[in-house]
């Protein structure tokens, strides 16, 4: 994590200034020097201890010990204390990516989850980060059909004309690279799809069904040709029918390289609802277990403390 220290602390006659942003923390150093007369230095070390932060937005503080040592005489404490601190999502994405984005190889990154799981907003946040292309392969398909929306393409063609569609948009992908793919909800329940994303890495974005239906019952279920059938207020109506298809679809979800949790993630930021979490820590995220994946599973040697 990076942070920014705030501040600035007195030794005697001499302020040093905090100013500055130190990388590679949870730990880090400073070290100073100071001509004196007679050509002699003063040498004083800094060393900063972050302490975990659960507050909304990323605050902490660094505790802090400031000595000094003459020549031969041993280190005397001058000051002690805490300065604050804060961290900045985007740069803590900026260097996650760093850190993963040479062991992803230009291999495509494909999101599956339920929908309104936030993969084409994460998706859009993780292509920028890594200087990849997107593609939504429902605005594919959306093309592909004289840009016919998916609501009408299942209302006109049926669902199975959608999921060939569908198939054939993830083969064409598959041949591709540098590529972050939001997939279809219903994308994983055919092999032959699997098949196609298994050439790059798959990454699924697990959300509580409750948040789900918040989400979709925000915005209608007009454009979600699985949920029009339902009766019911739109919440009610979207938990239902979601509750169903994870029933369908849950261990197909599990086949994906990586699981991305948004309880998970609240509970390391210290949120009581995952409506609180930002695209961006779950980009975070979505690297963090990415990096993980390449180092477990594919025996990679991927070290965050050497990038």
């Amino acid at each position: 994590m990076d942070v920014k220290f705030v501040g600035r602390m007195q030794l005697s006659s001499t302020w040093i200034d905090c100013g500055r942003v130190t990388p590679k923390l949870p730990t880090g150093s400073l070290r100073l020097s100071r001509k004196l007369k007679e050509k002699q230095r003063l040498q004083v070390g800094f060393s900063a201890d972050i302490q975990s932060t659960t507050n909304k937005n990323r605050h902490g503080s660094v505790s802090f010990k400031v000595s000094c040592s003459y020549q031969n005489f041993p280190a005397s404490v001058l000051e002690s204390g805490s300065l604050p601190v804060s961290s900045d999502e985007s740069l803590i994405l900026k260097h996650k990516s760093q850190e993963v984005g040479p062991y992803i190889n230009g291999r495509c990154i494909y999101l599956v989850g339920m929908m309104g799981s936030g993969k084409t907003t994460v998706g859009k946040v993780l292509s920028q980060v890594l200087a990849y292309s997107f593609c939504d392969c429902d605005t594919l398909i959306e093309e592909e059909v004289q840009g016919i929306s998916v609501a009408e393409i299942f209302k006109l063609y049926g669902e199975g004309y959608f999921r060939n569609k569908e198939t054939e948009v993830l083969k064409k992908l598959s041949m591709m690279h540098h590529v972050v793919v939001s997939t279809g909800g219903g994308a994983v329940v055919r092999p032959i799809n699997w098949q196609h994303m298994r050439k790059g890495i798959s990454v699924w974005l697990d959300v509580p069904l409750e948040a789900l239906a918040q989400r979709i019952a925000a915005v209608g279920t007009e454009s979600r040709p699985l949920l029009n059938h339902e009766s019911g207020d739109a919440y009610t109506k979207a938990f239902r029918r979601l509750s169903a298809l994870l029933e369908e679809r849950g261990e197909f979800y599990a086949n994906a390289n990586t699981r991305v949790s948004l309880e998970n993630i609240a509970a390391k930021l210290g949120y009581r609802d995952v409506s609180s979490i930002s695209p961006t820590a779950i980009a975070i995220e979505a690297l963090e277990q990415i990096g993980n994946f390449l180092e477990e599973e594919e025996g990679i040697a991927y070290n965050p403390n050497l990038a």
